[in-house]
């Protein structure tokens, strides 16, 4: 996106809303291959517990993508839980229909995971075939080892770790 500032923006607790209500158009974008039904109040379940680990665990933060200054989506950054896996996840990338195809999310996620900040895992699910372009696209074009991972956990998740280039 020439020209263009994109800035990724750290939020704190009073965030929370925001990204809440943000995480309702990814999840209305996911609903048709993860067959989600709203619930009866007219959104998308948000598990609350699990939402406001964003800004109490280490290492995990919710985060704005700022497009010269306008809101253009979110990054989702967990800590991984896989056993014996020391890597920070990219959980959740959201870009809105808006800035899509312009090189916001591409930019984003090659800046953080070329950030130096150690390994990272990448997930997403196979049968998203939007993700699935964006991230062989992003993972092909990486400057530093990325490498496939097969987890016990969920066979329809495609993992892959990235790790830093060695010097």
């Amino acid at each position: 996106m020439s020209g263009a500032a994109i800035e990724l923006v750290q939020t704190g607790p009073e965030h929370a809303e925001l990204i809440r209500n943000l995480h309702q158009f990814y999840a209305y974008e996911s609903s048709d291959w993860e067959q989600e039904d709203v619930e009866v109040d007219g959104r998308f379940y948000i598990h609350e517990e699990h939402l406001a680990r964003y800004w109490q665990d280490p290492q995990w933060s919710a985060n704005l993508i700022l497009v010269d200054g306008f809101i253009a989506g979110f990054l989702l950054i967990e800590r991984s839980e896989l056993p014996g896996l020391d890597a920070l996840e990219l959980a959740d990338l959201f870009v809105l229909k808006k800035y899509r195809r312009l090189g916001v999310g591409r930019a984003v996620a090659t800046q953080v995971l070329t950030g130096g900040q150690g390994a990272w895992l990448v997930r997403f699910y196979g049968q998203d075939e939007t993700a699935l372009a964006f991230w062989r696209a992003v993972l092909d074009e990486l400057p530093c080892p990325v490498r496939a991972i097969e987890p016990e956990d969920d066979a329809q998740l495609l993992s892959f770790l990235v790790t830093p280039v060695t010097h």
